[in-house]
Parts: C-alpha cells; structure tokens; sequence
C-alpha cells in the first residue's frame, strides 16, 4: 500500500504526538528522542514529527511511502525521464529506518522523497540522517563520531 507522507517540524514532541494521537485515533508507531511517527490507516498517511529541526509547525519534508525498492526505482527512471533532477540513496539509515529512496525538489524547492523501509535500525541521538540526498555525502557526524545537529541532513 502506498501513502503519503508528512513530516512536521514541532517545537515539542510529546505535545504533538498527544494532539496527532487525537486526532488521527491512532497511537505512533514509533517514537524515539525527538522523533515520532504515525502509520494512519484511514486516511492513508505517514505522519512524521521532528522535535527542533525548524519552526515549529512548519514543513520538515514529503514523502511517499511505497511497498518496494522496484516501486522507488520505477519511479526514479520515470521523474528523470520527465527531466527533473532526482538524487538516489540506497539502504541509508533515515528516521530510525534503513531505506531506500529517490529525492525530487518540487518547484519552489520543498523536498519530496519516494522510500520504501527495508529494516527497523537505531541511530545516535540527535540524528535523523547519515547521508546528505543532495550531495551524497556522509552527514550528521563530527570526527569524533558525535552527532552534528548543525548538519543540514540532521
């Protein structure tokens, strides 16, 4: 089943997944320091939630959600075929989750990706990525190994 995703930068966690639990009548499906996320049936949606990333309330990224690495494949070959600039990551560690994916800016550079999750994985606190999508460079980690919030990918 494919879904669209949603992820909100919010200023505090265990108010938003209180709000987010109430108002989809759904409980997370994952939580963890400064992250959550919600697998809603009804409607069909992925909702994530980034404590500190930005303004509260403001737009972290979009997504769709998809069942398989072909589904994400396909639509990369189609998005580049329709000449827009894709960027492809493969099994990376995003949002507690080994995935893969393709990025796609929309035109006013809001960032969408299409993902499928491959596995469940844990990551040091504080960081959400290990890739930068557009560059392909490792992120989120000083020399030492400690998370760099400051990192755009974080």
């Amino acid at each position: 089943m494919s879904r669209v995703q949603l992820a909100l930068n919010v200023s505090d966690l265990d108010e938003a997944v209180a709000f987010y639990s109430k108002l989809f009548a759904t409980e997370p499906a994952k939580v963890r320091p400064g992250y959550a996320n919600f697998a809603v049936t009804d409607p069909p949606l992925k909702l994530v939630l980034v404590e500190g990333a930005g303004d509260g309330g403001s737009l972290n990224h979009l997504g769709v959600e998809v069942d398989s690495t072909a589904e994400v494949n396909a639509t990369q070959a189609r998005l580049s075929g329709e000449g827009l600039a894709t960027a492809t990551e493969d099994e990376v560690a995003c949002c507690y989750a080994l995935q893969d994916k393709v990025w796609v800016d929309g035109p006013d550079g809001e960032p969408w990706e299409v993902y499928t999750v491959l596995s469940d994985v844990e990551m040091p606190g504080g960081q959400l990525r290990t890739v930068d999508p557009e560059t392909g460079a490792e992120c989120c980690a000083t020399a030492t190994g400690e998370a760099d919030t400051a990192a755009r990918c974080c």
